[in-house]
């Protein structure tokens, strides 16, 4: 993630909300009284860009915390900036930054899921969340009618009020709906909140009265076309998987495969020269049989 949004020329401040121990490459990060957060380490990566590592002591998933921890970030730490971008860690970047700064001033930048990305005003799901919006004294402010994901959004300082709404929605669902806020969607689709921060955020979409600018599914790589960011949904990640392996048994390397191995050594070495060339490799002869053999 880092490494793709530094080759993509972003210079600034990245923080790393993040549980347990800090991973081996970060190391030489070194305290950092000046970030208005407890415990909070910092290391230059480059020339123009920090990391700032923010311990989070939280009892939730830490899905469940991303508009808490956008929130925080905008009030405390990164009380300077101009607008706010939140990524999924299995998320790499493709396209230049300065894109992505005039896509949150457009408005509340938001990209739509694969799974259910047709889900019309008349939905039953859509019609429930109405439903809560009502009950939380909430108006309807614009037809959606696709799904949004969660793992990205964009948000400039003259929508903070976005992330309010969607931090307020996320309590609701956990404390009204009984969502348990430690797990990772608990629930299934017939629950109003099967994906908790995933719907507020939907929610929180079709209510809120700032702008949005919105990409379709493409806009994760969900579906080819797509250059702006690539999505490791589902398992086994990029980083876990066995690429010829799961060739053999139809299951050719994703974009977001191939585009976590390409950014995977520089500036931030994650892993050896050799086991990234290795996994290139792989990559390239598990695309080859792929050309041949697959599940669909």
């Amino acid at each position: 993630m880092i490494n793709s949004l530094y080759k993509n020329g972003f210079r600034g401040d990245f923080f790393c909300g993040f549980k347990g121990d800090f991973p081996p490459w970060a190391i030489s990060a070194v305290d950092n009284q000046s970030i208005k957060w407890k415990g909070a380490k910092s290391m230059t990566i480059n020339e123009g860009l920090l990391v700032h590592f923010l311990p989070l002591q939280v009892g939730c998933h830490l899905a469940n915390y991303k508009a808490d921890f956008m929130l925080g970030l905008i009030e405390g730490a990164g009380s300077e900036v101009e607008g706010i971008a939140y990524f999924d860690p299995d998320i790499i970047v493709k396209c230049k930054w300065e894109f992505y700064e005039k896509w949150m001033d457009y408005g509340v930048a938001l990209v739509h899921e694969v799974t259910s990305n047709d889900m019309p005003a008349s939905h039953p799901v859509r019609k429930g969340w109405e439903e809560v919006a009502e009950k939380c004294n909430l108006g309807i402010n614009r037809s959606l009618t696709s799904y949004i994901n969660s793992g990205f959004c964009g948000v400039s300082k003259k929508n903070y009020e976005f992330l309010v709404l969607w931090s307020f929605l996320t309590e609701v669902a956990i404390k009204d709906y009984r969502v348990d806020a430690t797990q990772f969607m608990p629930n299934d689709r017939t629950h109003l909140f099967f994906a908790c921060d995933q719907d507020a955020l939907n929610v929180a979409a079709m209510c809120t009265s700032a702008e949005l600018s919105e990409i379709g599914p493409e806009g994760m790589d969900f579906t080819y076309g797509g250059w702006t960011m690539s999505h490791a949904i589902g398992s086994p990640k990029p980083w876990k998987k066995k690429f010829l392996l799961s060739a053999l048994k139809g299951e050719p390397p994703s974009l977001a495969d191939k585009g976590f191995w390409q950014n995977a050594e520089t500036p931030i070495p994650a892993y050896s020269s050799f086991l990234v060339k290795n996994k290139q490799m792989q990559i390239s002869m598990a695309s080859f049989l792929g050309r041949f053999y697959r599940k669909y």
